[in-house]
């Protein structure tokens, strides 16, 4: 039909040539718009072209048939095998099943003989940080997801404040102009004065069309980045130079079988003003420096960074149910299946990012912030602690874990956390409270680590709400994973965390493990309440002593 219309005359052919550039500058300036379905092709290439080869096999069956009743049958086959393929693939989840296998195969596993201890623990959960920062900005105005990142030597929250969505006029012609950031070490952080930073980024998470986070990044991608790189987070950080940064932290999806997505590098978005030069750039070839995963060990600020994607983490992490074998989470196998298990009530799941030091272990690890899971059995009633597990965040292609079920250490669970902080203090208000983020506080004590998990009380608004109430000085419970006691300890006062771990659990340890005290308290062996204590007998007193002569009383020149 195009050929006939382009035959016609020198019209005809000006009015293909114009379609023809209007489509391709639509295909040039639009990537970002039609991504997501290059995206779906690239991750279901293989039952896509499975089922096409299927169908145009049985419609040519088809066109050939003779008769109605073998013409019935071959379109019964068509609908039986599209309604077991959408049951087996996606309704039993076998098609993620083959593609977190794909992820476990492919990983560099790492069995620890021992856990690191942690470091630099966050005292404010993710939720509280978010309702925080909420009370600190305007109505037209919203914050980015905090993420936890290593800030001049320390670790912090940083969000960045813009532009509202419900506020269109503003996310099309306003800047992201401030920044916050707050130390996850402070149990009362603070949203003014240092903690607000002001930067300018014209490209933002809320920003509107071209100025958009996302859209941005893809229109970065060449064509083969179309098709297997995804944006994922956004981090807001410092560079080697000392400017503030915005790294978007990208998916790669590889494997033609089943394909997994893996860590695929970083977007770096250098901050700046909106201006004509910075439309052209970003509608054309888009904005950002990317940084792939073989080079972020030549950027310093990037290495030990967390910019890991959590979707990334959580299939690795959930890929260890194949430890036991291929068949093994099978239903009628499951001895090493597992699952990160899931908190109703917890609006923040895992994984949560922890800063780990692995100092004077043997195994070629860099201490720094680690995305950490607690992975339990597959069963909704089992709930004790199976593995440790441990991905460094800046993407380094490693997975760390300890295997608790093998040492059979007996530890309880993350699950397993809430009831018994809940049952350690009844005269709470449970209704209006809950316990959160149970995240792992590892340290030498009684000459051995010891695992306990850390979690905060967090205050909500109602029943129905999703939003927790930040609480400036919020109170903590520590549960000793082996033990299942819950030491309640002093936000404001984190040096005083061991002596009032040993104060509670000191004597426990010794009658059960049969450890002295100077195993107990290394440190205090020659305090006074290490010595014994001098018995008093008030018969040993000498009553027949001579006693003091009384001074005169004119002698001291007393007043009557």
């Amino acid at each position: 039909m195009i050929k006939k219309f382009w035959q016609k005359g020198k019209k005809q052919k000006r009015i293909i040539v114009l379609i023809g550039i209007v489509l391709v500058g639509l295909l040039f300036f639009l990537r970002d718009d039609y991504q997501p379905a290059l995206l779906f092709l690239r991750k279901y290439i293989f039952i896509l072209l499975l089922s096409a080869g299927f169908l145009w096999f049985t419609l040519s069956k088809f066109r050939n048939a003779i008769g109605a009743g073998r013409r019935v049958l071959i379109l019964t086959g068509i609908v039986a095998f599209f309604a077991s393929l959408w049951f087996a693939g996606f309704k039993l989840n076998l098609y993620q099943y083959m593609q977190t296998y794909n992820v476990y195969k492919n990983l560099n596993l790492i069995a620890l003989d021992e856990l690191p201890l942690t470091q630099n623990e966050r005292i404010q959960p993710f939720n509280n940080i978010v309702t925080m920062a909420y009370e600190s900005i305007g109505e037209t105005q919203e914050v980015s997801l905090p993420q936890l990142v290593r800030l001049d030597s320390t670790n912090q929250w940083t969000m960045a404040v813009q532009p509202a969505k419900e506020y269109t006029w503003q996310r099309m012609n306003d800047n992201t102009e401030e920044l916050f950031t707050v130390e996850s070490t402070s149990p009362f952080p603070r949203f003014s004065n240092e903690n607000r930073i002001p930067v300018t980024f014209s490209i933002g998470e809320s920003l509107a069309f071209s100025r958009n986070t996302y859209n941005a990044v893809v229109q970065r991608f060449n064509l083969f980045q179309l098709f297997t790189m995804e944006p994922s987070d956004v981090f807001y950080m410092k560079n080697d130079d000392g400017k503030w940064v915005q790294v978007v932290n990208l998916i790669k999806w590889k494997g033609f079988f089943f394909p997994y997505p893996t860590y695929g590098g970083v977007m770096v978005i250098d901050a700046g003003v909106h201006d004509l030069n910075d439309y052209v750039e970003r509608v054309t070839i888009g904005k950002g420096t990317y940084i792939p995963q073989s080079e972020i060990k030549n950027h310093p600020y990037l290495k030990g960074q967390n910019t890991l994607a959590e979707k990334i983490s959580r299939i690795q992490a959930q890929s260890l149910q194949f430890l036991g074998g291929f068949t093994d989470p099978l239903p009628w196998n499951m001895k090493t299946a597992v699952k990160i298990p899931e908190l109703p009530q917890d609006q923040n799941q895992q994984p949560y990012v922890t800063d780990f030091n692995f100092e004077g272990m043997k195994v070629d690890a860099s201490n720094g912030l680690h995305h950490w899971f607690g992975l339990e059995p597959i069963g909704d009633e089992r709930t004790s602690l199976a593995f440790s597990v441990l991905i460094p965040a800046d993407g380094t292609n490693k997975l760390y874990y300890y295997d608790h079920a093998k040492k059979k250490e007996g530890l309880a669970g993350v699950s397993a956390m809430p009831l018994k902080v809940v049952e350690s203090r009844k005269e709470y208000d449970w209704s209006a409270n809950r316990p959160v983020e149970f995240r792992p506080f590892i340290k030498e004590l009684a000459g051995k680590k010891r695992l306990f998990v850390l979690g905060t009380i967090a205050a909500i608004r109602d029943t129905n709400s999703k939003q927790f109430d930040g609480a400036a000085t919020p109170d903590l419970a520590l549960v000793d994973a082996e033990y299942r006691d819950v030491i309640w300890i002093d936000a404001k006062h984190p040096s005083q965390w061991t002596s009032t771990i040993l104060h509670q659990l000191g004597e426990t340890w010794k009658a059960s493990e049969g450890i002295t005290d100077a195993e107990l308290y290394p440190d205090k062996t020659d305090d006074l309440d290490m010595k014994p204590t001098q018995v008093l007998d008030s018969v040993l007193i000498d009553t027949t002593a001579t006693p003091v002569p009384e001074i005169p009383k004119d002698t001291l020149n007393l007043e009557e």
